[in-house]
């Protein structure tokens, strides 16, 4: 392209894009004809001169998406846009939001599905509009019997989806993380436990998210762990939980012995799902989001644009 080309484009892009200018109305101002203005809009797209870009909350990152898939081996990503996000309560919203559209969006729709518990699932049994799906029954993958009275318990979100896709919930009752080991073992020997945890592992698909290991983590707010528990388990290579339980940044567990105490599907078990969707957003949570992908714990990925960076950059 000359530089009287060049210019000529950059101009009708202007006119075009700033002005809403129609090609005709552009082609009278520049006294082109509309071919030669189409010609120029076309240049100056191709040489990188205009980028457009989709803002709205719910706008998809594509390319970003379809590399996520070829270089992190996921089956699908979806990546939510961060543009005009102003807290990150909003940006988790965004994604939980994601989520559930990708949710509406399955084909064939899951008769059984496995969810976890927390602030992002509970998020998600929010978004989700009623009729989502029909007859979709719902079991609890991990225990989550809150030792306290905090919103977003395990059993609101899986009722929740449950009500809303037409469905039953089938609760895990069960505190998440046990004191002592023999509990946890006369627990899951009771037929009860022991029928809801066999559905779970039939589930045709799971959604479950990720905590980071800080403070903050939901299992220190629903009185299962102390903020030093978590403090150890940072100390042991910990960069957050998989329903309940604790990996390093390859997926691996870190303290064998609370692992054993946790209640609900073993991280292989998850492995093995034909469709796992992680749903994981937040720069608190980079570390976990990249030992999720890492270890083969998702198939679907469904997070934030900053995150899906630095599972690229990583």
């Amino acid at each position: 392209m000359d530089e009287i080309d060049e210019l000529l484009s950059i101009r009708a892009a202007e006119l075009y894009y700033e002005e809403n200018k129609t090609q005709d109305e552009i082609g009278q101002a520049l006294r082109l004809t509309r071919w030669k203005v189409g010609r120029l809009l076309a240049q100056a797209k191709h040489e990188g001169f205009i980028r457009i870009e989709i803002l709205h909350p719910r706008a998809r990152r594509l390319p970003i998406e379809r590399r996520l898939r070829d270089e992190r081996g996921l089956a699908d990503a979806v990546v939510v846009s961060s543009a005009g996000v102003a807290s990150a309560e909003e940006l988790q919203a965004r994604t939980a939001q994601a989520a559930a559209d990708y949710l509406t969006s399955l084909r064939p729709v899951p008769r059984t599905l496995g969810v976890s518990w927390g602030r992002t699932l509970f998020e998600i049994s929010q978004h989700l509009r009623n009729g989502w799906a029909t007859g979709v029954n719902v079991v609890q993958i991990n225990g989550g019997v809150s030792l306290n009275r905090r919103p977003g318990t395990a059993a609101a979100t899986a009722v929740g989806i449950a009500q809303k896709g037409g469905g039953s919930a089938t609760l895990l009752p069960s505190p998440a993380i046990l004191e002592r080991l023999e509990t946890k073992h006369a627990i899951e020997a009771d037929r009860v436990v022991a029928g809801v945890i066999d559905l779970a592992r039939s589930a045709d698909a799971y959604v479950f998210s990720a905590g980071a290991a800080d403070h903050s983590s939901v299992h220190v707010e629903s009185g299962y762990l102390s903020e030093t528990d978590v403090d150890l388990l940072v100390a042991k290579g910990a960069v957050g939980d998989v329903v309940g339980r604790y990996i390093d940044s390859d997926g691996n567990i870190v303290d064998p012995a609370l692992d054993a105490r946790t209640v609900g599907l073993t991280l292989d078990e998850l492995r093995e799902a034909s469709l796992g969707i992680a749903v994981i957003a937040g720069r608190a949570k980079h570390a976990v989001a990249d030992a999720v992908v890492r270890s083969g714990l998702c198939s679907v990925l469904v997070t934030d644009e900053a995150t899906a960076l630095h599972l690229l950059d990583g």
